[in-house]
């Protein structure tokens, strides 16, 4: 039969050229290939059928319609080479195919994804199997196993490492051994030891190995157990071509070049016999050292010592060096020798540290033992080389068990395990050309697993069957139990294998012959045609010959004990544990040829232990009895199977070889899976579904009917007549294979004929649709020709008429023109007519003028020549009256003069000057004296010099003898010379500066004009970048903002993760501490609630600090907070940092000067108070007594016109008081009390001033008196350190004599009282004055000292810029021009710090001293008002005025008293007891006001210690009543809006201004007056944060299980169900019963339910925005990532519901005024892939589209989801591969992250604006609820 498809497609082609169009038709025929396939009708034997197109790339390939291994092989390609995908399921058992490529699937979002899900709900995994495993566990408390099989090279190691990652990530361990790190840690090791590369794996694993990872019962990793199985230990050995040993070795010898390793005397792996067999040693892209130090990493993370790894290397060292003996053979042939200088055996026996004599003579020798005697026989060459290598195998092998054991040590736990989970890495099924005993091993290994898989999958087909009830016959399947009797069962293969073992000269042959003869009849036993040594055992995979030659070797694993005790006797306590634990000695063997020199060398011995030789076990017993107790593991756990597949044996990445898949297909038991699924019912559909997917094919009046199962049945009964082919069970539908299929076939002709009438409907529609505009189109044709032609006779008579109206007005212009010329003629002549008659009249008028003007100067000068004649005859007769009177006048005042009054008038205040005048001329009397005193001192000095020069001169001429002239000639000459001399060295010195300051200047000049030149070029390189991008501007600007916005909300994000991670921390802490307090509480003992002290375990916080901080130590507490990684690359802090260091060492020495200057001073203070003591011992003062006498006369005068003004001022107000008078002489009298009492403070002060000098003296006295100057006086009157006069000290100390003598003079000065207590009062006034005195002094000396040490610093920056400037002139001028510029960006960088620090601490001074202001400004007026109402209390008590007082009621002033005792009562009412319903009819956060009014009065009190005590048991009982409801949002909302009004109310009212600009006067009057509690807010803010990240947990908690149904899974919109590919079965035995589906409304009743909650709680609605912000974001990458994952919801109907439902969510967020929080923004990725999944995906032009909007998708997640893309009926057509190929060629810029999923557990940064309060605290009511009385209203 042929079977041929012509496809005729016929396409229309439109072109537009010149208005007209063209049609095309085409008819393209596609012939495809004619295949023939013979039919066997009588055999039954057609093609296999192909599954529909809906089913090809499916998930499960037990959900094929058609099952055979064409349609599995076919399923297997699509998914791996079309969509690249490697997992596949096939029942229970997942399908692995190595990609042999790097996938970015194994992240930790893609764990996260996995993790809760069911196993069916996801796309395959090696992650959903574990998270399989792992959730049966948890549900049915069963153990589980997960069986990973495979050939070599397959991926089984990895794919094992990944479920041990997934368990290690999920079930991590609650306490803080890390258990699951340690776990993953022992596969570097294994690996190391395990693995080697082999013709087909470059990594593979050479035993099997089962991982036992405990749990607890709550499912935490608790501990873990290795057992391993069939080491290779051939491979030491011996390797093939193109192989290598285990990598151990080769990292080891990378390594060797390390210091620690020089003893090991290693080097290149090609030396190394052990390592140099298989060619090359290395590996493409494997680093050995890198891995090497991974795998020390791994032991020290076990806990192994240093000291037992380099005894692990040594071992393995040794190894090396003990397959690089040389072994030289005799000429006998029989015996051979080592040579004693052989540097490996040395290396060997030093390494081991094992005597080299003894190890050189029995790697030789071997003892024979008899019943009498023992003989040491010497070994052939063959036998010596077999020898070593199994000591060489021996060892290793020890080893690999030492390390086995002591990593499952470094596992094992001390608590009880409540559950496992195994992990079984064990090789698959193998076939060579030459198979030995590890193949048999691997095999029959392989046919145990096999038949426990066979019976597992049957028991779950027959469960399945029971559980729908339905009737069911037994279904045959292969049984390999005759084949492992074959092997296992007595006298099997192992059994003789055995037997022969024991037998003396047992060989392979006889062993072989043996088999023969007893299993020759077995059907699974064949004997191979054309080889006696030979076997082929027929297994369940296929048929495999085994070479029988070294079966015996290798099962007795021989190693001669003498060689051993060698070893047991090492002095390294490693080496001899490794042997001495060996419970089974290894016995002697003897040789098989027979004869050779026997030495006898010691009579009968005592028999040796015999028995333990006969019974030592082979290696093939041991290893059945390591399969049965892994047998009997496996069956009482719940196995998983993951099948691996190699898909090449090129190693080529997705690349797939149909026939090596098949291979092991068979192999690892698939295609038997799926043969027994085949045999009964593989196609399975919930009712539900099935209604869903066939209800087209349902008739109108069954769809009436309600009962879906009914409708099912009927139309299955009407569909399919064969009852045979379905069966009706109690959930689902069960089909027989191919069924399906033809369902599909008739839904598919069902939508064809629905199509095509649709089709002609529309078409119909069209063509009417065209008619109706054609004929539209010619009647608006018609219409405006029809408007044409009447527009254009329109025209014409518009033309006409405009034609005749122009010539009318130009006949009307040339008229008006020739008029306008002669009127313009007669205009001129009379205007030149009239001007020469008006120039005529002006002239007349112009000359009478000037006359008038000629008469009007004559008479004025006339007239001032009469006036100044009559004035001077005035003043003669003035002059000579005024002389008259003033002769008069003078001689009256002589009269006056000579009179006495006019003198005492004049002599007032003379005295006084004259005193002065006396004092100034003493003064300068002492000074001349002075003066002269030194001049004369200063003249008799010149004097006695003058004589000594001249003593000195007569001396040297008498010394040079006669001619003194010549000599002095001589010495004026050579002073000449050398002056010259000098001259001439100055004149070069100038010469060669000018020259190089002209070149300087020169350098200067060509680098300024070549710095011109530079500049010019920037400034033309400025204006192109400036000219190109004005257009850029805006959007540069824009992406600039982005960017800074980014990183301030990665700012924000990195501290809020610390501070995640602190609370996070601090739980820990709690549940720590809780664990230790309930272990360590003994019976009888219980801790009383009210003496807990968490309050100060947990007051981890500053205290309350009024002082500013520095900016270094803010720097210091920035580092302390982010830590120091962050803060290492902030270098702004950096260099705050480093600039405090030079202060604090200028700073030092600066304190040391001052402390030896500080020592000086006091030395010389000690000498003056001597001088000064001594002064006042014998001086005198009488000035100062006449001063003190005359203001205490004053002042005595003063204080009686005081009280005669008080009686005054009484008696008038007491006449006011009874005669109604006038208010105004009262008043006076008041004024005038006013400036009495003014005068009389002055008068005080004089007073007081006076006697601080005279208590001064006396002090001083008294100091000098008795010796002992104080340290501390002196310190606190600055005034004594300076000089005083002596006649003033005398003059001092009189009148102290005066006034001790006097004892009536205090009583004097004092008689009303006041001036005593004024004194007393105004002392501290005067100590405070010396005091700032002293700080001014103190302030200058700190001021030369600072202006000092800039001129140092100036004069040290000075020498470095020389320095630097002559390093500069060394350079080229292009590196000078560079220097200079990094110079200058250097200086610029320090000066801005400086500025910027310089701006920070003037800010901080300034809102410190506003601070300050304002509380002083408070104080002095509470001050001001407080005297005022004490002197009007005074007054009235003065002025005896009876008045009734009566109180005022004062008004609530915002603030509550409590008593510190009942700190623990308000704390447990208000915050830990506290519900939130008890408040639902009260002020929102009505807890934080209360809270501040109770911080206001603490504040208010000036009690820190209180402040410190109620904020720190506040936070701690926030935090208490969070961690004790961290599950309920409602708790979690209410301590959020609290803790954030609690913060706004301390920002409100802390006095500063950038917080106070809403206030009002009333609440201003509320602000803190003493404490500033910044620090505080920081804590405050960071456990908002805390709670905030509390709530989002809470509330992505409750919708996380909502999303993925609601969104992807409901049908949101009615009808889109019909072209859902839902029905295939579920895979998951963890699935609940029930339906768990939820819809869209659920999602938005819980959203509403979350608004609702925070408005009523007054939350800020900033905060809510941002709440919702991440809930949407959460909601967009949950629904994201489950879209990638999930092949079934990729379809177009997907998209329809998700535009659906984001829409939804759209009109939600704007009905709640929520749409400016930015979550519409964070659903655009799910908005674009919902688009993806809409769009056409065939042409370029689509493909440019797609690139174009899926801007928010990564390349990867836009091509996985165009792979996943699922057609859902045969009208739509899958993406094509090239298409999938167009888009990455398009994507391939991007710079996209390589991570494929969202990070679903990303939280925004969260911000808390500033949100100031309308209400008052003095309008709040505390609620009787509360249970508060004991606050108090103050």
């Amino acid at each position: 039969v042929s079977w041929g498809e012509i496809y005729a497609q016929m396409v229309q082609l439109e072109v537009a050229y010149r208005g007209q169009f063209i049609r095309y038709k085409m008819i393209q025929i596609k012939m495809v290939l004619i295949l023939e396939y013979p039919i066997d009708v009588q055999r039954n034997q057609l093609p296999f059928l192909r599954n529909p197109d809906i089913l090809v790339g499916e998930n499960d390939l037990t959900a094929l319609s058609y099952l055979h291994e064409p349609a599995v092989l076919h399923n297997l390609k699509v998914r791996f080479l079309e969509s690249n995908h490697i997992y596949t399921y096939c029942g229970i058992v997942l399908v692995a195919i190595n990609p042999y490529e790097q996938l970015p699937i194994y992240g930790q979002d893609v764990i996260y994804a996995y993790s809760g899900q069911n196993m069916g709900d996801m796309d395959p995994h090696i992650f959903a199997v574990a998270e399989e495993a792992y959730k049966q566990m948890a549900r049915d408390e069963k153990n589980q196993s997960i069986i990973v099989s495979g050939e070599s090279g397959a991926g089984k190691t990895v794919s094992a490492k990944y479920a041990m990652r997934y368990f290690a990530t999920v079930g991590g361990s609650a306490s803080e051994t890390n258990i699951e790190e340690k776990v993953l840690a022992s596969s570097p090791i294994m690996e190391a030891i395990g693995n080697a590369k082999t013709t087909r794996n470059d990594n593979s694993s050479r035993f099997g190995k089962y991982i036992q990872i405990g749990f607890d019962k709550r499912y935490h990793i608790i501990g873990a157990n290795m057992r391993t199985y069939l080491l290779e230990k051939s491979r030491v050995v011996f390797q093939a071509d193109d192989e290598r040993n285990y990598h151990i070795f080769y990292q080891l010898c990378a390594a060797a070049g390390l210091p620690e390793f020089k003893e090991l005397a290693l080097t290149s792996a090609e030396d190394f016999f052990y390592t140099s067999q298989g060619g090359d040693t290395s590996i493409e892209g494997v680093d050995d050292a890198e891995d090497f130090e991974k795998t020390r990493q791994a032991f020290t993370l076990l806990g192994v010592r240093e000291s037992h790894q380099i005894s692990i290397f040594k071992i393995i060292a040794s190894i090396l060096h003990l397959g690089s003996v040389e072994i030289q053979a005799e000429r006998d042939g029989d015996s051979c020798s080592i040579s004693p200088q052989d540097e490996h055996l040395s290396n060997f026996c030093r390494l081991l540290g094992v005597e080299h004599s003894q190890m050189e003579h029995w790697l030789c020798h071997r003892k024979l033992v008899t019943t009498s005697e023992t003989y040491v026989k010497t070994m052939s060459l063959q036998q010596v080389i077999n020898a070593r290598n199994a000591l060489a195998k021996h060892i290793y092998a020890q080893l690999f068990s030492w390390i086995v054991e002591h990593i499952n040590k470094a596992l094992h736990t001390s608590l009880k395990q409540h559950s496992f989970i195994g992990v079984l890495d064990i090789y698959g099924f193998e076939t060579f050309e030459v198979n030995s005993f590890e193949q048999f091993c691997i095999n029959y290994a392989n046919e145990k697993l096999q038949q426990q898989f066979n019976s597992h999958v049957f028991k779950l087909e027959q469960e399945e069957y029971m559980k729908e009830q339905i009737p069911w016959t037994l279904i045959d399947f292969y049984d390999n139990q005759p084949c492992i009797d074959l092997i296992e069962a007595k006298l099997g293969i192992l059994d003789l294998l055995d037997e022969e073992c024991k037998v003396p000269k047992g060989t392979d042959q006889n062993w072989a012959q043996k088999l023969y003869d007893r299993h020759s009849s077995s059907q699974h036993f064949q004997k191979p045609r054309m080889s006696n040594t030979a076997f082929i055992i027929v297994h369940f995979a296929d048929k495999v010959e085994y070479l029988s030659d070294g079966f015996l070797e290798k099962n007795r694993d021989t190693v001669y004990e003498e060689q051993i005790n060698i070893l047991k006797a090492s002095k390294f306590p490693l080496v001899a544990d490794l042997f001495h634990d060996d419970k089974d000695p290894v016995p002697a063997t003897t040789s098989g040829k027979g004869s050779s020199s026997k030495i006898s060398i010691r009579s009968a011995r005592p028999p040796m232990k015999a028995s333990n030789k006969e019974h030592k076990k082979t290696v093939g017993h041991q290893f059945r009895t390591s399969l049965h107790l892994l047998m009997e593991t496996l069956n009482a756990t719940t196995p998983h199977y993951v099948r691996c597949i190699k898909p090449n044996d090129e190693k080529l990445p997705f690349h797939f070889d149909p026939k090596r898949a098949v291979q092991q297909l068979r192999a690892c038991g698939v295609l038997e899976t799926i043969r027994i699924s085949a045999a009964g019912y593989p196609s399975r559909w919930a009712y539900h579904d099935f209604f869903n997917r066939y209800r087209v094919l349902v008739k109108k009046r069954e769809l009436a009917n309600t009962d879906k199962k009914a409708i099912c049945r009927s139309v299955l009964e009407n569909l399919i007549k064969d009852p045979d082919k379905f069966q009706f069970g109690r959930t689902k539908i069960f089909f027989r294979a191919g069924q399906v299929a033809y369902l599909e076939k008739l839904r598919a002709d069902k939508f064809r004929t629905a199509t095509i009438m649709i089709q002609k409907t529309v078409r119909g529609w069209l063509q009417k649709v065209k008619y109706h505009r054609l004929k539209g189109a010619t009647i608006t044709l018609q219409r405006y020709c029809r408007g044409h032609l009447a527009r254009r006779l329109a025209e014409h008579l518009r033309r006409t008429r405009a034609a005749v109206v122009l010539q009318k007005h130009y006949r009307m212009q040339r008229a008006r023109q020739a008029y306008q010329r002669v009127r313009r003629a007669a205009i001129v002549i009379q205007a030149f007519t009239r001007a020469m008659f008006v120039r005529r009249t002006y002239r007349q008028i112009l000359m009478e003028h000037k006359a008038t003007t000629i008469q009007k100067h004559v008479r004025g000068w006339m007239a001032r020549r009469h006036f100044r004649q009559l004035r001077d005859a005035a003043i003669v007769i003035q002059c000579a009256f005024r002389m008259l009177k003033a002769r008069r006048e003078l001689k009256t005042l002589r009269i006056e003069a000579r009179s006495a009054e006019h003198l005492k008038r004049l002599n007032v205040g003379m005295e006084n000057k004259v005193v002065q005048l006396q004092r100034k001329i003493d003064e300068q009397n002492k000074e001349f004296k002075t003066l002269s005193e030194q001049l004369s001192m200063t003249t008799s000095t010149y004097t006695m010099e003058v004589e000594r020069l001249k003593k000195e001169l007569a001396h040297y001429q008498q010394s040079l003898g006669e001619d003194p002239s010549l000599s002095l000639q001589e010495e004026v000459e050579s002073l000449r010379t050398e002056l010259q001399r000098a001259h001439s060295e100055r004149k070069i010195l100038e010469d060669a500066h000018s020259r190089e300051k002209d070149e300087l200047r020169k350098r200067v000049a060509d680098l300024e004009q070549e710095n011109a030149l530079l500049k010019d070029e920037k400034e033309q390189l400025n204006n192109q970048i400036l000219c190109q991008s004005k257009d850029e501007f805006a959007q540069n600007s824009v992406k600039e903002n982005l960017l800074m916005k980014k990183e301030l909300e990665e700012e924000r994000s990195r501290y809020q993760n610390l501070v995640k991670e602190y609370s996070q921390l601090e739980q820990r802490y709690d549940n720590l501490r809780d664990e230790m307090t309930i272990i360590k509480q003994t019976p009888g003992h219980r801790r009383n609630p009210s003496n807990q002290s968490s309050l100060e375990s947990d007051s981890n916080y500053p205290s309350i600090s009024t002082s500013d901080i520095g900016d270094t130590e803010d720097a210091l507490q920035q580092v302390e907070e982010i830590g120091l990684e962050k803060a290492a690359m902030d270098m702004t802090v950096f260099l705050k940092l480093q600039k405090r260091v030079r202060e604090l060492e200028q700073e030092r020495k600066k304190l040391q000067v001052q402390l030896e200057k500080r020592e000086q001073q006091d030395s010389k203070k000690v000498q003056v108070r001597e001088g000064a003591a001594v002064l006042f011992c014998n001086g005198s003062g009488p000035w100062a007594v006449f001063q003190r006498q005359e203001l205490e006369s004053e002042n005595k005068k003063l204080k009686n016109d005081l009280n005669e003004l008080r009686k005054a001022v009484a008696d008038q107000a007491m006449q006011n008081n009874s005669s109604h008078s006038s208010p105004d002489s009262y008043s006076l009298l008041l004024n005038q009390l006013k400036l009495a009492h003014e005068e009389l403070e002055v008068r005080k002060e004089e007073v007081l001033i006076l006697r601080t000098q005279i208590v001064s003296a006396d002090q001083w006295r008294l100091a000098g008196r008795n010796a002992e100057p104080n340290i501390n006086a002196r310190s606190s009157w600055p005034n004594s350190e300076k000089h005083v006069d002596q006649e003033d000290a005398i003059e001092a100390y009189h009148g102290v004599c005066q006034t001790n003598s006097k004892t009536e003079d205090w009583g004097y000065l004092n008689e009303d009282g006041e001036l005593g207590l004024a004194y007393q009062g105004l002392k501290q006034v005067a100590r405070l004055l010396e005091a700032q005195l002293q700080a001014q002094s103190l302030e200058h000396e700190e001021e030369m000292e600072h202006l000092k040490s800039q001129l140092e610093a100036l004069k040290e920056e000075m020498d470095k810029q020389q320095q630097t400037f002559c390093q500069t002139l060394l350079l080229s001028p292009e590196a000078q021009v560079e220097f200079g510029i990094q110079q200058e960006i250097s200086r610029l960088t320090n000066e801005n710090l400086d500025l910027k620090e310089l701006v920070e601490k003037l800010e901080k001074n300034e809102r410190k001293l506003k601070k300050q202001l304002k509380i002083y400004m408070k104080k002095a007026q509470d001050l001001e008002a407080a005297q005022a109402l004490a002197q009007s209390e005074r007054k009235r008590h003065e002025l005896n005025r009876q008045v009734t007082v009566q109180r005022k009621e004062k008004d609530f002033q915002g603030m509550l008293e409590y008593h510190k005792e009942d700190e623990a009562l308000l704390i447990r009412n208000l915050v830990t007891d506290l519900k939130p319903q008890m408040l639902s009819g009260a002020v929102p956060c009505l807890p934080a006001y209360i809270l501040y009014m109770c911080i206001r009065h603490a504040d208010y009190t000036n009690d820190d210690l209180k402040v410190h005590s109620l904020l720190t048991s506040t936070i701690n009982g926030i935090k208490k009543v969070l961690k004790k409801h961290n599950d309920d949002f409602e708790m979690t909302s209410f301590w959020l809006s609290n803790t954030c009004r609690l913060l706004h109310c301390l920002k409100q009212y802390s006095g500063d201004e950038g917080f106070m600009t809403q206030n009002t006067a009333k609440q201003n009057e509320h602000c803190l007056k003493n404490f500033d509690l910044t620090e505080y807010r920081q804590v405050l803010s960071d456990l908002s944060i805390q709670i905030y990240q509390q709530l989002i947990k809470i509330a992505e908690g409750m919708l996380q299980p909502m999303i993925v149904s609601a969104m992807l899974e409901n049908e949101s919109i009615q009808g889109l169900s019909g072209v859902k590919p839902t029905g295939y079965r579920k895979r998951s035995s963890s699935m609940a019963d029930g339906d768990n589906s939820y819809c869209l409304e659920a999602i938005i009743r819980q959203m509403n339910a979350f608004h609702t909650v925070m408005c009523d709680q007054g939350l800020d609605p900033e905060i809510i925005l941002q709440v919702f912000k991440q809930l949407f974001y959460m909601i967009n990458a949950v629904t994201l990532n489950n879209l990638l994952l999930r092949k079934d919801v990729c379809s177009w109907s997907t998209g329809m519901q998700l535009r659906y439902n984001i829409s939804q969510l759209e009109e939600w967020l704007r009905g709640r005024n929520l749409h400016q929080s930015g979550a519409v923004q964070t659903m655009e990725p799910l908005i674009q892939a919902a688009q993806l999944l809409q769009l056409k995906k065939k042409t370029q032009e689509d493909a440019e589209a797609i690139c174009s909007l899926c801007t928010s998708l990564s390349t990867q997640q836009i091509v996985k989801i165009l792979n996943l893309y699922t057609p859902l009926n045969e009208f739509e057509e899958r993406v094509t591969v090239a298409f999938i190929r167009t888009i990455q060629a398009q994507l391939q810029e991007r710079n996209d992250p390589q991570q494929l999923l969202l990070d679903a557990k990303h939280m925004f940064p969260v911000v808390f604006p500033f949100n100031p309060s309308s209400l008052t605290m003095d309008s709040i009511h505390i609620p009787a609820c509360l249970n508060l009385e004991f606050l108090n209203e103050v």
